[in-house]
Formats: structure tokens, C-alpha cells, sequence
């Protein structure tokens, strides 16, 4: 087994993917990085294509290590981070996305969100989540792709999602 010489990471953002991998001082041996298509279907509308994230994760990571030679072997560990509240809703059995990315400055779910509010429901859900109703968050994307993708809602309630 090779000596653990590099930690790396991978920083999956917003206009793009990075792979950096680092010596155990600290300083960056190797990265690379690939942007990815913004795509705006309407107005306040910010999708990705998680597949095209995925593809262009995994050529980084590649691109980054076989600059300088290193093996995965090598690596002690890999941190992530992310676009937080991007959202995805991925099929169980297939692994592929039953939709587009929903981007985290997406604002298509204000209408979710102001029923919620309404209605009242905000209290619980900071007392549930610690999180106050906003389009920012993961829940409201995911009513939205539930109501609105072709058998996402019949999906979900088999278990499939």
C-alpha cells in the first residue's frame, strides 16, 4: 500500500466542478477545473444538468491526479463540498435524475412557499428544520418536482425516488 502523501477535494459550485489535491502541509500539488452549462428555462428559473455534473466531476478528479501521477492510493481523503441547496431527485433503481438540478438561487417555488406560509406552516417547520420558509431550500424544490415532473408523485409514493 502506497504512503498516504495528499488529502484532496473535490468542490462541486455553482458555475463549476474542482479537484484539488494538497500535501499534508497544506499546499495545492494539483487542480483542475471544467465549468458547467447554466441553463435559465424562465425567468428566476436555474437548472444544471446533474449528468453533465457528474461526467465533468469525475474528469476533473482524473485530470487533476494524472498532472502530477498521483494514485488514489496515495490520497488520505477526499472532503466535499457543495452547492448545498441545489437539488436533485434522482431515480432509486436507474441512478438518474428525474429532472434537472434545481439551482440553489432558483425562485420558481415562491408560490409553494407563500401557501406554506399562509397556511401557517412556517412555525412548524423552523420548529422541525431550524429553517425558516424560503425558496432557497431543498423542500420546496422538491414539492415542485413532485408536482410537476411526468410520474415523479406516483414515484415517490412507491418508493422509487
Amino acid at each position: 500500500m502506497a504512503d498516504k502523501k495528499y488529502a484532496a477535494a473535490v468542490d462541486q459550485g455553482t458555475t463549476g466542478s474542482r479537484f484539488m489535491v494538497f500535501s499534508h502541509d497544506g499546499k495545492v500539488v494539483s487542480t483542475d477545473y471544467l465549468e458547467h452549462e447554466q441553463i435559465y428555462p424562465k425567468p428566476g428559473w436555474v437548472e444544471h444538468n446533474p449528468m453533465e455534473i457528474w461526467e465533468k466531476t469525475q474528469r476533473v478528479i482524473k485530470g487533476s491526479m494524472s498532472k502530477k501521477g498521483i494514485k488514489a492510493d496515495e490520497l488520505s481523503g477526499i472532503g466535499v463540498t457543495n452547492q448545498r441547496e441545489t437539488t436533485v431527485v434522482w431515480e432509486k433503481k436507474t441512478g438518474k435524475p428525474v429532472y434537472n438540478a434545481i439551482v440553489w438561487q432558483d425562485t420558481r417555488t415562491i408560490d409553494i412557499c407563500q401557501k406554506l406560509i399562509n397556511d401557517g406552516v412556517e412555525p412548524t417547520v423552523k420548529a422541525k428544520t431550524g429553517l425558516v420558509v424560503a425558496t432557497y431550500f431543498s423542500g420546496p424544490k422538491i414539492q415542485w418536482i413532485l408536482d410537476n415532473v411526468s410520474g415523479a408523485h406516483a414515484a415517490a409514493e412507491r418508493g422509487d425516488l
